[in-house]
């Protein structure tokens, strides 16, 4: 009979904790440098999340933000063209990474508690951020509309219609009661976000126009919008929406709702 030496236990342990080590190096890792954790206060600060306006259109800038309105960092061994993924106190958009694997985003955070999560493209590496704003100034999103959709090379576009006829979208960002759109996404993924801190009472409409991009290959775009009203209460509604989009031209309504 032939006997087997079983492996020393030192040299095993150390073997598989090596090859831990190295499969964990080569995975992706996410550094969050802003928002920071912890209590802040804002105030004196401008709440601005617009980002300007540059043609040829680009996805994301953050030019002239402050730190207190923007979500920045580095996702590490980052190896595809695929959007990592923004959960902000709940909603979840694609977040858009560079060659070098950074990301820099504004977004219009309100006072109280806010929560951060970034994801990598494959969703193994995670990075959570919580802070508090004690700037009872700072407005927050009463009502908030966020686009986003699954292909890249594609321009959609959201369209928000207020109860008093304002009608916020690419060619018209900010509208005459407060309500105004970031950026237009005219690259793939969005997000494109509406973002009203004193909406109007009444019924508003929310439409998606598929602009132009993939279609001619018969590629589905898969649209998701979410509709959150009062954020961040007691009182806060969350309504998600999936619908696939076929063919440059079409214009969808995806939902009439009333406020509040």
């Amino acid at each position: 009979m032939n006997h087997i030496k079983p492996l020393n236990r030192s040299l095993w342990w150390r073997t598989a904790l090596a090859a831990c080590s190295l499969t964990t190096s080569a995975m992706a890792q996410v550094e969050l440098e802003l928002p920071r954790g912890g209590w802040r206060n804002s105030t004196g600060e401008a709440n601005s999340f617009l980002q300007e306006i540059r043609y040829p259109a680009v996805a994301v800038n953050a030019a002239g933000q402050k730190a207190t309105a923007l979500v920045r960092g580095h996702i590490l061994a980052h190896k595809n063209d695929k959007p990592g993924k923004l959960i902000i106190n709940g909603v979840a958009m694609p977040l858009l990474v560079d060659e070098s694997g950074r990301f820099e985003r504004p977004y219009s955070f309100g006072n109280g508690s806010n929560n951060i999560e970034v994801r990598s493209s494959d969703g193994r590496a995670v990075k959570r951020a919580q802070f508090y704003d004690a700037n009872a100034g700072r407005a927050a999103a009463r009502l908030r509309v966020v686009l986003s959709w699954d292909s890249p090379g594609t321009d959609l576009d959201l369209h928000v219609v207020s109860p008093d006829g304002d009608h916020v979208f690419w060619a018209g960002r900010v509208g005459a009661h407060g309500g105004a759109l970031d950026v237009d996404v005219t690259t793939g993924f969005g997000p494109e976000i509406y973002a009203n801190p004193a909406p109007p009472k009444g019924v508003y409409h929310v439409y998606v126009n598929y602009w132009g991009g993939n279609s001619e290959q018969q590629i589905i775009t898969m649209a998701q919008v979410s509709v959150v009203s009062q954020e961040g209460t007691l009182s806060e509604k969350r309504q998600v929406f999936q619908v696939p989009l076929r063919r440059a031209g079409e214009l969808l309504l995806i939902k009439s709702f009333n406020y509040p």
